[in-house]
């Protein structure tokens, strides 16, 4: 998958989010984005924000999230001593169980996706054609294997 493609779905995961219903909306991110803010400022007038903690395990992953958030006018944050890992966002209940969070990880799995394909074929061309997992053996290796 090039960038481009990777693009293409990241709009269209959007799209989705937003509840585009035609093949002109599912191509109209900022009109995507409009309906998606607009749903978000009236779930805080019926769902007032609560504080939620995210933890995510990579960098990337926590990169993708903060600019969903900052997106939507959120405004990320953490506390003294807490790890870089951590996310704090104030925000309604209904909005990240609706939209942020399934919206999140659409994004993220496509994001991973398209990392895990580059960085297989980066390590193939440049370090090893073989990239495949470890083999599993049971017991341990017999003296004078190949393996040692």
């Amino acid at each position: 998958m090039d960038e481009d493609t990777l693009l293409e779905k990241l709009r269209r995961i959007e799209a989705l989010h937003a509840g585009a219903t035609t093949a002109g909306e599912r191509t109209a991110a900022a009109e995507a984005r409009e309906r998606i803010l607009t749903r978000l400022a009236q779930q805080r007038e019926s769902d007032p924000p609560v504080e939620y903690r995210f933890s995510l395990a990579n960098g990337w992953s926590r990169r993708l999230f903060l600019a969903l958030a900052r997106r939507y006018g959120l405004r990320p944050y953490r506390y003294p001593r807490q790890r870089a890992n951590t996310i704090m966002v104030r925000v309604p209940r209904s909005f990240v169980d609706a939209t942020l969070w399934p919206e999140y990880q659409a994004l993220n799995g496509a994001l991973r996706e398209h990392i895990d394909e580059v960085a297989q074929r980066v390590i193939a061309a440049a370090i090893a054609g073989d990239t495949s997992e470890a083999e599993e053996i049971r017991g341990e290796l017999p003296a004078g294997s190949e393996f040692e």
